[in-house]
């Protein structure tokens, strides 16, 4: 979806900040960074795929107070990277097509209807809205060329993103196409300590094997020797 203004031959600055905290509580914090590096883990090998958190977005060039800066966005289409802000006049004029919004106790009814309306003017396909307090996930589809809310989001799949997900056992709960849940960085960890000790022990089992095979070799060669000093051939007994 293209956007351009008109803008003087004066250079325009696009600030890589717009002053606010990423979070405003360790929760909130916790599930952006959750959603955003569990979606970087999925489209890994995928060179084409953005993924971002809190990144400026500016839609329009010339423009340098129009733009968000999602708590987590998704782009199909654009090389992986470092930058300073998405200007999208510079990206191809693809614009994000996922965006998650993690809410907490500070944001207001206005901000979040500007928000809205954001996404929705500048071709947003999929927007998803968590309150990890009231454990309510609510999301919207773009259908002929607007964002319609999605009627039922537990057990939903993301068109774009292929996860699911279920919002079940107070909290919610995110899964990969293969049926993988999204993870924390201290589950991850704590995955990767069983595998090490797991690998570990299958090491131990596999060493202990070669060493009992070591073993019942010399002692075959052994019996094999001292038969052969008594004048009797092994090969025949």
């Amino acid at each position: 979806m293209v956007f351009q203004v008109t803008t003087p031959n004066a250079e325009i600055i696009y600030p890589d900040s717009d002053g606010k905290p990423m979070a405003d509580n360790t929760k909130q914090f916790r599930w952006i960074v959750t959603i955003k590096e569990n979606l970087e883990l999925i489209f890994a090998n995928q060179s084409d795929v953005f993924v971002a958190g809190e990144l400026l977005w500016y839609p329009v060039e010339g423009s340098r107070t129009l733009c968000q800066a999602p708590d987590v966005m998704v782009v199909f289409g654009r090389p992986k990277g470092d930058r300073g802000s998405y200007k999208q006049w510079t990206e191809a004029n693809i614009n994000p097509q996922v965006v998650f919004k993690i809410l907490s106790p500070g944001n207001r009814l206005g901000e979040m209807a500007k928000k809205f309306q954001f996404y929705d003017r500048y071709g947003v396909e999929e927007y998803y809205i968590y309150d990890p307090d009231d454990i309510d996930l609510t999301g919207w589809l773009r259908k002929e060329d607007k964002l319609e809310v999605i009627n039922e989001m537990n057990g939903w799949v993301s068109p774009r993103l292929g996860v699911r997900f279920e919002v079940a056992s107070g909290t919610l709960e995110i899964f990969r196409a293969n049926g993988e849940k999204f993870l924390s960085f201290i589950e991850i960890d704590s995955l990767r300590a069983q595998e090490r000790q797991r690998a570990n022990q299958e090491q131990q089992r596999a060493d202990e094997a070669v060493t009992q095979l070591e073993a019942e070799k010399k002692r075959n060669e052994a019996l094999v020797a001292k038969l052969r000093e008594m004048g009797i051939d092994a090969e025949q007994i």
